[in-house]
């Protein structure tokens, strides 16, 4: 696969030229209780316009239900099937390795449980349900919820270590949260790792299984892969092979995205979900080896970086992950790039 080197450009706005935006929640639509600023009527225009929006959470705590009902409170209207969570994601793993009705050991939330029963399994809440084998659990799944016990993390271990194959959701370390970021069911994850030495199964975003779940209930044809995450969301995309765009809204800062590995590069990125409303600017690349975008000049070299220009902050940062994309190629750009980006504000 060609190693990208700068931010796409578009024509058309995006929820013209894809037919179905795969958003994120967390960081994207919202932070805890509340919508972002921007989310609501930016997606309301978008589905004005013929795009199909679903939502594709790694959070399994809640059911596709409940996060429906709260988008509609937000003022984005939503049914449960358009949501797609790591919950599903993960029941359906568990469910090609398992028989139907089978014993399986949560540590989670409502979501995980109700995934799990959609996909004919029985979920339980303790070890002492049975060892491994036909009448005793055949796997252990982990998942987010905010209201995790210690407790259930002892019983996921006590079944992975006498052989209990281990399932996770996702391994995301943090969560947004309206105070800040939080640990994420991937902190969870790594209690019981370092408990038995073992590694889970994991269905989240950017695994395979993930995209196929988002695939199957969905039927996207053009999408668009929208979140604030370069290890999950923009990675997801390029393992899933489709386009994404970066909203800069949640986890990931602006200067994070110029040290981008090749697999964690967006083909778009944005303030926030405006974004999905309005065309992208080019980049174009000089004689010189510098590269513009609107009224921004950026370069990248051993030295550093240099911007010259000025205009709207997201050109200037485009321009600045040209430059430092194709000055590390294949590679992380190792450069500090804090400096010139707070020249952009951003």
């Amino acid at each position: 696969m060609t190693h990208r080197t700068s931010p796409n450009a578009g024509e058309e706005p995006l929820d013209v030229a894809y037919d179905t935006a795969l958003l994120d929640l967390d960081g994207v639509v919202y932070a805890g209780g509340d919508a972002i600023t921007h989310a609501v009527e930016s997606l309301e225009t978008a589905r004005g316009h013929g795009m199909r929006l679903a939502y594709v959470t790694n959070n399994a705590a809640r059911t596709p239900q409940t996060v429906a009902a709260h988008l509609t409170r937000l003022g984005v209207p939503a049914e449960a099937e358009d949501v797609i969570t790591s919950a599903q994601a993960v029941a359906r793993l568990i469910a090609d390795q398992v028989p139907t009705g089978a014993k399986v050991l949560v540590a989670g939330g409502e979501g995980l449980f109700e995934a799990l029963r959609e996909r004919g399994l029985q979920p339980v809440d303790s070890a002492e349900s049975g060892r491994a084998g036909e009448d005793g659990l055949a796997a252990a799944v982990q998942g987010y919820s905010p209201d995790l016990r210690w407790a259930q993390l002892v019983e996921v271990a006590h079944a992975v270590n006498r052989g209990v194959p281990w399932f996770a959701s996702n391994t995301d370390l943090t969560i947004p949260s309206p105070r800040g970021i939080a640990p994420g069911n991937g902190a969870a994850v790594e209690v019981v790792r370092i408990a038995t030495g073992g590694r889970p199964q994991v269905a989240g975003k950017p695994l395979p299984p993930m995209h196929r779940e988002t695939v199957i209930r969905t039927g996207a044809r053009h999408p668009l892969v929208v979140g604030d995450r370069l290890d999950t969301d923009i990675e997801g995309a390029h393992a899933g092979g489709v386009d994404s765009l970066l909203v800069l809204t949640g986890v990931t800062r602006a200067a994070e995205v110029l040290g981008a590995v090749p697999e964690h590069r967006p083909t778009y990125v944005a303030a926030d979900l405006r974004g999905l409303l309005q065309a992208q600017p080019a980049v174009t690349a000089t004689a010189e080896g510098s590269f513009t975008c609107g009224g921004w000049t950026a370069a990248a070299s051993s030295e550093g970086y240099r911007l010259e220009g000025d205009g709207e902050p997201l050109d200037g940062l485009r321009a600045l992950c040209a430059a430092a994309w194709t000055f590390a190629g294949s590679a992380a750009c190792e450069l500090d790039p804090e400096k010139v980006v707070a020249r952009l504000g951003l």
